[in-house]
């Protein structure tokens, strides 16, 4: 488990990094693990002094109170409005939403990391 104190993070986090990877699969056991990979990695992030940002996280709450008629779709609109905040991101592997997010975030020219080392830490 990653913790992290005041000492190793601050108001002033180099960059705002969405994590996208895969969500969707074939059973509720499945999807948390993609779940619980996109958290690790963002967890990872925060210790390295960034905020992490990740759509999903952010779209199913709001999915699952409103039961709208198409869920793909408002879990994509909402994912894809937090990505288009974010400074970079990291994809952790390929799904069809998170290709989605890599080619906004590659069509504004901003960075796509593939691993977690290629970022640096937070410049002090």
């Amino acid at each position: 488990m990653l913790y992290y104190t005041l000492a190793t993070f601050s108001k002033t986090a180099d960059m705002i990094i969405g994590v996208a990877g895969p969500y969707s699969a074939d059973t509720e056991a499945q999807r948390q693990a993609n779940l619980n990979r996109l958290n690790e990695a963002a967890a990872i992030l925060l210790a390295k002094g960034h905020i992490p940002l990740i759509g999903i996280n952010a779209a199913l709450p709001v999915v699952d109170a409103a039961h709208v008629p198409d869920r793909y779709q408002a879990i994509m609109d909402i994912s894809m409005a937090v990505i288009d905040k974010c400074e970079a991101l990291l994809l952790i592997a390929e799904s069809r939403g998170a290709n989605m997010e890599r080619d906004h975030i590659l069509a504004k020219g901003l960075p796509v990391y593939y691993s977690i080392e290629e970022i640096p830490d937070r410049k002090i």
